[in-house]
């Protein structure tokens, strides 16, 4: 989905425009020449990819603390790059993240062992500013993606001015490593995160969290397509006994809620409505169909209707439903025209309206392989235009 002229909630972050071009060499986890050399540098930097292949970060994510950074996944040559056994820690401001897969999965660990990685987490009161775009994040063990902070603090101590897009969320790990048990979680959202918005992205195979607002947030959810969750799809709602010694009250998410589409699969629970348990909603051309295609409730639970939208982008137009579903499978991911094997059965489980939510990596072939690829890369001096030129080509 274009999101050229759209502004507010961290898309119009220049990233690392203007910086130093930090080139990555090499699939090493970490060292001269590797990706987690490029992140720990100070300065602003747009990081480019000599290299594409598999990148195992051996149990260590990366993080991102410095300010001012684009990761152009679309420079890297094919097959592009993929992270396994971690993920990314953003907890600065101004960040730019395309073209890349994340699948951290259970790295051998044993169930409930307290191996718990997001793929991609925001999180703190310097992470703002932030868009991740194309990129294709599954195999978590906590969540997917998140959007967080301490919880009780209050907004400027939280994560915000967030937009993930045209993304694949997808297999959220069940039964794994995380020490609670059952968590396959797509999206959080947590309590107070502001100006959050989720836009034309493929939920698929999670359990919940599709995503879910949580206390004091504001947000915009448009154009998603959610597949296969099992008790729930687009979740508003707080737990009261996390605020009990809390200096701040805990009050509805409001949320505005356009043009999406829940996909009933095999482990959807048989009646379960697109946005549910408790909050504020502004609703508009959502759908939910079942099994044998039939419509479905669009609401359950405490969920008060608002009238007008809380929050919006300035310039966004969402897509009619409709064509919706034909859009996503042609372009949602890291790099839809160049897809790795598990982009490809991903996509294809949902338009054969198969697939399961799974407990690990190792029930749907495991960890991706390749061999390096290399190419050398000639830097121009509209490094904006090239980058936007190199996405279109993997788009």
């Amino acid at each position: 989905m274009g999101l050229e002229g759209l502004s507010g909630f961290g898309l119009d972050t220049p990233g690392g425009l203007g910086g130093a071009v930090i080139r990555v060499t090499n699939l090493n986890a970490d060292g001269p020449g590797s990706l987690r050399a490029a992140l720990e540098e100070k300065r602003p930097r747009i990081i480019v990819f000599e290299v594409g292949g598999v990148i195992d970060l051996r149990r260590k994510n990366l993080s991102i603390k410095a300010p001012f950074v684009t990761i152009a996944g679309q420079t890297a040559p094919s097959p592009g790059i993929t992270l396994i056994r971690g993920g990314i820690s953003i907890r600065t401001h101004d960040v730019r993240i395309q073209h890349i897969r994340v699948r951290p999965g259970d790295a051998g660990q044993p169930p409930r062992s307290g191996w718990e990685p997001d793929g991609i987490s925001v999180s703190g009161a310097g992470a703002y500013n932030v868009h991740i775009d194309h990129c294709s994040v599954s195999w978590a063990v906590d969540e997917n993606i998140s959007v967080s902070g301490p919880r009780t603090l209050g907004p400027e101590h939280t994560a915000r001015k967030v937009t993930i897009s045209n993304s694949i969320i997808a297999e959220a790990l069940d039964y794994a490593s995380h020490r609670k048990g059952r968590h396959s979680k797509g999206l959080l959202v947590h309590d107070f995160a502001r100006e959050v918005a989720v836009i034309g992205n493929l939920f698929a195979h999670n359990a919940r969290r599709n995503p879910y607002f949580k206390a004091n947030t504001i947000g915009v959810v448009a154009n998603n397509l959610i597949y296969n969750p099992d008790s729930a799809a687009i979740q508003l709602g707080y737990i009261e006994d996390e605020w009990r010694e809390a200096d701040f009250s805990p009050e509805n998410p409001r949320v505005s809620v356009v043009g999406n589409l829940l996909y009933y699969g095999r482990d959807t629970y048989s009646d379960l409505a697109l946005v549910a348990y408790q909050g504020d909603a502004f609703l508009e051309n959502n759908r939910v169909y079942n099994l044998d295609d039939g419509l479905m409730n669009i609401v359950q639970g405490n969920i008060r209707k608002l009238d007008r939208k809380p929050s919006w982008l300035e310039g966004l137009t969402p897509r009619d439903p409709e064509a919706l579903v034909e859009y996503l499978v042609n372009h949602a991911g890291a790099r839809p025209k160049d897809r790795d094997p598990v982009d490809r059965r991903i996509i294809e489980s949902f338009i054969a309206r198969q697939g399961r939510i799974i407990d690990s990596q190792k029930q749907v072939g495991g960890y991706p392989k390749s061999e390096p690829s290399y190419r050398p890369l000639t830097v121009p001096e509209d490094v904006g235009a090239w980058l936007e030129k190199l996405a279109r080509d993997i788009e």
